[in-house]
């Protein structure tokens, strides 16, 4: 039934726009932590751009939602493009989370794991891009959508292996030395794993709707 009321009534492509804003700040935000994760001078520079591309992606994850609240028939489920801005936001959030540990320990100097984390959550990031863009052309998109969505739980898997192997190294490096270091270093890891969590979760929702519409 409500497919049969979205075919008559006016298309809302804002939804859509709006979508495509937000999962270009996850882009953004994960190149300046790719930066931050390079270590050096210039953590600092690339905590503060995070925070801002953070703030930025709120504001519109908050434009979306008035606008599906005000909005009689919406593209799809209102409850399932709730759920969906909330994942794509808590992508950017855990990112923020991240810098903001690495500010508040003072590291300036990070594990090569963790840099390969942040090339992962970059071509997440990006694939959520090429995902949402899709979102208007769901049905005719459902073969190239659960193709991205796959790549994404790939990344993750890849992600937890890099993880594992970071921390173990870690370990192996400091287990007679710094138990502060080891600690901080794991507290990093499991941010960034979050991270790309919140990617994978991100792309079960998309999964979802496509199974939805179909």
């Amino acid at each position: 039934m409500l497919r049969w009321f979205q075919a008559l009534m006016p298309r809302e492509d804002r939804f859509f726009v709006l979508y495509n804003r937000h999962a270009n700040t996850l882009v953004h935000g994960a190149e300046a932590l790719c930066e931050l994760l390079r270590g050096g001078s210039g953590v600092a520079e690339a905590a503060q751009r995070i925070a801002q591309y953070e703030e930025e992606a709120d504001a519109i994850a908050r434009e979306l939602l008035l606008l599906v609240r005000r909005t009689f028939i919406t593209p799809f489920d209102r409850s399932d493009m709730k759920d969906l801005i909330n994942s794509l936001d808590d992508t950017i959030d855990e990112m923020k989370k991240t810098a903001k540990s690495i500010l508040l320990f003072e590291v300036d100097t990070l594990e090569p794991e963790m840099a390969e984390m942040g090339e992962h959550i970059l071509r997440a990031a990006k694939l959520t891009v090429d995902g949402v863009a899709l979102l208007s052309t769901m049905r005719e998109s459902a073969g190239r959508l659960n193709a991205i969505t796959e790549q994404i739980i790939h990344l993750e898997d890849d992600t937890d292996t890099l993880n594992d192997n970071g921390i173990k190294e870690l370990f192996r490096r400091h287990r007679d030395g710094n138990a502060m270091t080891y600690i901080v270093g794991t507290e990093i890891y499991g941010r960034l794993e979050r991270v790309m969590d919140r990617f994978e979760s991100a792309a079960h929702r998309i999964s979802g709707l496509v199974i939805e519409q179909m």
